[in-house]
């Protein structure tokens, strides 16, 4: 999820949701409220801890932690060097992720799941096509970005990074990680807090409710960040190039499928992993 969340385009709740982690993801971080005060009082931190499944949450986000510090450089260096390498393997993983989280949904109604669909499809394609904002310095805007990006962070198909290139902090913030600017980091990460521990609630509560509607919107929204990874592109307009003349470029068509299948087996064996974790935990 932390390697995810770097990238502009690649969602970390999309990587959470094929691992199978993403339902005790939302229902653990969503339990946080007032009311675990009272816990913490009369029952004690063993207690607490219980309530909040804080073994889960810890080594979860120590494991993002981790990723994000050890990889952000890494990543960055990737995609300026091996740009059609790595879009294609994120491509492949988008994909595989459209086809997984759209066989968890029952299609009773196929027009309902049409427009549902289409609603989330156009809202990431939307996104997908905005033109960045003006970043500001203040930390009033460096607070409201951590809170949009998480909130995108969290939700399969958007990707956090992304929000924080529309925002215009993306740059900002990738520097703050490389040169551990604390000051910064802090106030991206009370915003981030803030924002995690309110949209889980929400999103808690359309899983438990409309769950097959949330879930087709986000199959629709996933599909609809499919063009923000495609990998080739006018060197010139950055524009996508759907139809590239390949005959000069067989080496590149040939390594971009290649990460791409590589990146869509990869998605396979997670949810693989996760059903089989699933299973055992079961018994």
């Amino acid at each position: 999820m932390g390697a995810a969340d770097v990238v502009p385009g690649v969602s970390g709740g999309t990587i959470a949701f094929i691992s199978g982690i993403y339902d005790p993801l939302i229902k653990s971080i969503s339990s946080f409220d007032l009311s675990l005060i009272q816990v913490l009082r009369k029952e004690g931190f063993a207690a607490f801890w219980r309530s909040v499944n804080g073994s889960f949450l810890l080594l979860l986000f120590a494991g993002i932690a981790t990723s994000v510090i050890s990889l952000a450089r890494l990543l960055s260096t990737l995609l300026d060097t091996q740009p059609i390498a790595m879009w294609s393997f994120f491509l492949g993983l988008i994909a595989a992720s459209i086809l997984l989280v759209g066989r968890q949904i029952q299609f009773n109604a196929l027009p309902y799941s049409i427009g549902f669909f289409g609603f989330g499809l156009i809202a990431a394609l939307s996104l997908t096509f905005l033109n960045p904002m003006v970043a500001s310095d203040s930390w009033l805007y460096f607070f409201l970005s951590g809170a949009l990006a998480i909130c995108a962070m969290i939700l399969p198909g958007i990707s956090g990074s992304f929000i924080l290139v529309l925002l215009g902090s993306y740059q900002t913030v990738l520097d703050a990680v490389h040169e551990r600017n604390l000051s910064i980091l802090f106030v991206v990460g009370l915003g981030a807090a803030f924002g995690l521990l309110s949209f889980s609630k929400l999103l808690r509560w359309l899983f438990s409710t409309y769950r097959n509607q949330t879930l087709t919107i986000l199959v629709g929204f996933i599909a609809g960040s499919l063009p923000k990874v495609w990998p080739w592109k006018n060197e010139l307009t950055q524009l996508n190039v759907y139809m590239p003349s390949f005959e000069t470029a067989s080496d590149q068509l040939n390594r971009g499928i290649g990460f791409a299948v590589l990146g869509f087996a990869l998605v396979v064996l997670l949810e693989y992993v996760g059903s089989v974790v699933k299973k055992s935990a079961k018994q």
